[in-house]
């Protein structure tokens, strides 16, 4: 990959981190990541901010030419945050808030995914108080509007299936229950191309988890070591092609913006089914997005700078300028 050296000037980026959502803590790690990156890069002037909750004048006294908010969760990664960064009228990393909404709703986005061809199960949500499950077990029990398996819940027969539901239900998440596939977990991160032009991806090598317990829960994500990833695992033929072409068709319907990563179960009959899009996938020493990247030829500095420049460009002030 070449090296992007188009900004004219010396940008000041500014990187937020933290954030009210439950994944506070990955994201705190996430951010210190890409602030580190963004420093090794050498391109650009970095302040490296810790945030709660913020409002258009809060984030107006903090300084920078372009943000990269990397914020994991409703909030921050669900439409909130970007109506904030909307109106700051300044250029900044991520999809805007119409698909950063789009995407953070799993139902929405599996309807979205089986009107363009997708294989996505049978879904419905799980509704409070209600401890008959319409499919047959084992199903999941999960958050619609949450990552990083947060309030996932495995359930083999009813007494878990209530369990789950009494869990959603305290929690104030509106839950969703889905069958429990059985295969192979794949993830396909997208970046912007080159020199990126409206609805331009990149398409990155896909990655295998295999996690040690059998489970790809937090603790397989962020706190163990034994958990195996392949990059660009050997697959049946033309599967990650195809299924490169088709994330970055529910990534320009949903009006995703720079990057983005799509879950997959590869069961035994060789069926992808879709589980989720994350708009804002992580950046800590575990995460799927740089691994792939890496594998590509494209460095974690190098990353990160693509993404700036994604931003820029994308920014009618700014491209007006060049």
């Amino acid at each position: 990959m070449p090296r992007h050296d188009r900004v004219s000037t010396r940008a000041h980026v500014l990187v937020l981190g933290g954030g009210p959502d439950a994944e506070r803590e990955v994201s705190i790690a996430s951010s210190n990541a890409v602030a580190d990156a963004l420093r090794a890069h050498g391109a650009y002037d970095v302040t490296h901010e810790l945030i709660e909750a913020i409002d258009t004048s809060d984030l107006a006294r903090l300084p920078g030419d372009v943000i990269f908010p990397v914020l994991h969760g409703p909030w921050g990664e669900g439409g909130r945050l970007q109506d904030v960064l909307e109106a700051s009228e300044r250029p900044y990393v991520g999809s805007g808030p119409l698909g950063a909404r789009a995407a953070m709703d799993k139902i929405h986005t599996k309807g979205v995914a089986s009107i363009l061809g997708m294989e996505t199960s049978v879904h419905a949500i799980a509704q409070p108080g209600d401890a008959r499950c319409v499919l047959d077990f084992p199903v999941i029990v999960k958050p619609v509007l949450e990552g990083s398996t947060i309030g996932l819940h495995r359930c083999r027969d009813a007494d878990a299936y209530a369990r789950a539901v009494d869990d959603a239900a305290q929690s104030g998440r509106v839950s969703m229950v889905e069958p429990l596939i059985v295969g192979r977990e794949l993830t396909l991160g997208l970046i912007a191309d080159a020199y990126p032009e409206p609805n331009d991806w990149l398409a990155l090598p896909m990655v295998e988890i295999a996690p040690a317990s059998g489970h790809y829960d937090y603790e397989a994500k962020y706190l163990r070591d034994d958990t195996i990833y392949t990059v660009a695992p050997d697959l049946p033929a033309g599967l990650a092609q195809r299924l490169g072409e088709q994330t970055a068709r529910l990534a320009r319907t949903l009006e995703l913006r720079h990057l983005c990563r799509a879950d997959f179960i590869l069961d035994d009959d060789g069926s992808a089914w879709l589980l989720e899009i994350n708009t804002m996938p992580g950046f800590t020493d575990h995460s799927l997005l740089p691994m792939a990247a890496a594998h590509a030829g494209i460095p974690m500095p190098e990353l990160c700078a693509r993404l700036v420049e994604a931003a820029l460009a994308d920014h009618p002030t700014r491209a007006a300028a060049q």
